[in-house]
């Protein structure tokens, strides 16, 4: 009897590490660092500077990995210092195995410098579900691509997908970029070389800071591009520059934008509201001119999210009552029973939201 309990004791073992999936991928990790049960993981393969404090990252991914539609972004997950990050990216798919990560550092960014400065060749990330709506449209309008700094990454993917299927031999596509210095422009060899094979794709670089410095973007752009109100734009940038261009171009016959961080709104609120949780059955007190997320996690609550930029809706929640201000376009909303992204909104009045 006791030899026959210690033959099942292995089998036990076994049975609970193929209950248990982390164990599974512990196991299966040891083997090879991308094969796992549920996770989508890719391993660095190649780095290479893409711009100043800016890299690029050849990544292969395994099985599990989903590549999003072109100009869609994914969500990154990384250890920094034995602590898991999320951070969400535009990748460009290059093969069936491989995609191009490029990250641009940003100042007091924790993923973005550990990926600029320390991320080595063998070193694992891991993937989410790709989200966004800046995809490419089923029509051969002709096609105006607007990006400021790392706002270019998403129109890497949208080309290079186009490349893929021909598209870009067949439609007008221009594509405009501003960047504060020569060191700082991005893929500038890949663009020249799409210009000299493909007659009707153009494109510009505008350098904002250096010593002869060209204006950013304005009026005097957008009277350059012709026939705009049956053009199709994409935008990405700062949510300044995005505003800026969703005012020059709300004409044309389709425009899609996504801005990457928040530009400073002029404002002269002060003082707090009071922000009532439904779910957690909390009222707390949190400053007016502030993200609604940023202001929560201040007072140790952590709510849900993402992306930080509005896209993904991993924050979103219902707003019971209560007015709030969009961060990245300054619209207000004082609708109840309206979603709401705590990430780029603040609150202007007294909240109820469902968190």
């Amino acid at each position: 009897m006791h030899v026959l309990e210690k033959a099942k004791k292995p089998l036990n073992a076994l049975k609970d590490s193929v209950v248990d999936v982390n164990a599974v991928n512990f196991w299966l990790q040891k083997f090879n660092p991308l094969w796992s049960g549920n996770q989508a993981l890719g391993k660095i393969v190649q780095k290479e500077n893409a711009a100043n404090e800016m890299v690029s990252l050849t990544i292969q991914v395994n099985r599990l990995f989903k590549i999003g539609e072109a100009g869609q972004h994914h969500p990154v997950f990384a250890r920094v210092n034995g602590i898991r990050y999320e951070r969400t990216y535009s990748l460009t798919q290059l093969d069936d195995q491989h995609v191009l990560l490029s990250v641009k550092k940003v100042n007091t960014g924790i993923v973005s410098t550990w990926l600029v400065e320390q991320a080595q060749v063998g070193d694992i990330l891991e993937f989410g579900q790709p989200f966004g709506d800046m995809t490419l449209v089923s029509n051969s309008t002709p096609l105006l691509l607007l990006a400021a700094g790392s706002g270019i990454t998403p129109m890497l993917s949208l080309l290079k997908a186009m490349s893929k299927t021909k598209q870009i031999a067949e439609q007008p596509i221009q594509l405009m970029y501003w960047v504060k210095y020569h060191d700082d422009a991005a893929f500038k060899l890949r663009f020249e070389a799409l210009a000299n094979q493909y007659p009707n794709f153009k494109f510009q670089i505008f350098f904002t800071q250096e010593d002869v410095a060209e204006p950013r973007l304005n009026a005097a752009h957008a009277a350059q591009i012709n026939n705009i109100e049956h053009s199709t734009v994409f935008a990405c940038g700062p949510s300044g520059f995005v505003t800026q261009a969703e005012a020059l171009f709300d004409h044309a016959q389709c425009f899609m934008s996504e801005a990457f961080s928040m530009s400073p709104i002029a404002t002269d609120e002060i003082g707090f509201v009071n922000v009532t949780l439904t779910q957690s059955n909390k009222t707390i007190s949190i400053p007016k001119g502030q993200s609604i997320l940023a202001s929560l996690e201040q007072q140790n609550i952590k709510p849900n999210h993402g992306c930080r930029m509005g896209i993904c809706n991993k924050c979103a929640c219902n707003k019971v009552e209560g007015s709030t201000k969009n961060m990245v376009n300054g619209s207000q909303n004082t609708e109840p029973g309206n979603l709401l992204k705590i990430c780029v909104n603040s609150a202007q009045s007294d909240l109820v939201i469902d968190l």
